[in-house]
């Protein structure tokens, strides 16, 4: 399914400088908005988001969602192993949800995962992202795992979904 998306949107796999500092604060931001985070998410995202931008290989790929030229969201594939991808930072503005570009960039991740023969996909999230869950589930992936800890300024219960190619 490709997106129809507005003339101020586009999408791209490249990093250019500044987008590392914008994405984790992008990150940082609407968390905090939307589930009271602390900066230590901004954290928990920046450090291993500026390891992939300087060690990604072509089993790997970011799609960085631009609007008005400035970064409104993303996706990203990591290889966690040889027979396991990890799908990792999916954000959209909220300016941006609801007009199909999250379901585009899903499906165009788990095309590129395909590509690249991972047998397997998986993802971290928060139970509170009620409509991130709706999507992962449509598109196939199946809750496997829950644990409830102290993280980011509050107690939160991380979901593991996973998805066999």
């Amino acid at each position: 399914m490709k997106a129809q998306l507005p003339p101020n949107v586009t999408i791209r796999h490249d990093f250019k400088p500044g987008d590392i500092d914008f994405l984790a604060s992008l990150h940082g931001t609407l968390y905090a908005n939307d589930c009271g985070w602390d900066k230590s998410f901004e954290s928990y995202v920046a450090g291993p988001l500026s390891e992939f931008a300087s060690s990604r290989t072509g089993r790997e790929r970011i799609w960085l969602v631009e609007m008005n030229s400035r970064i409104a969201g993303s996706i990203a594939i990591v290889r966690s192993s040889e027979e396991a991808a990890q799908l990792r930072w999916f954000l959209l503005h909220p300016d941006l949800r609801g007009r199909g570009i999250g379901r585009y960039l899903i499906g165009d991740a788990l095309k590129f995962c395909r590509e690249q023969h991972y047998p397997s996909v998986f993802l971290w999230t928060e139970v509170s992202l009620v409509a991130a869950a709706h999507l992962y589930k449509s598109v196939g992936f199946h809750l496997t795992k829950e644990k409830r800890h102290e993280q980011w300024g509050m107690l939160v219960t991380e979901q593991r979904y996973d998805l066999a190619l």
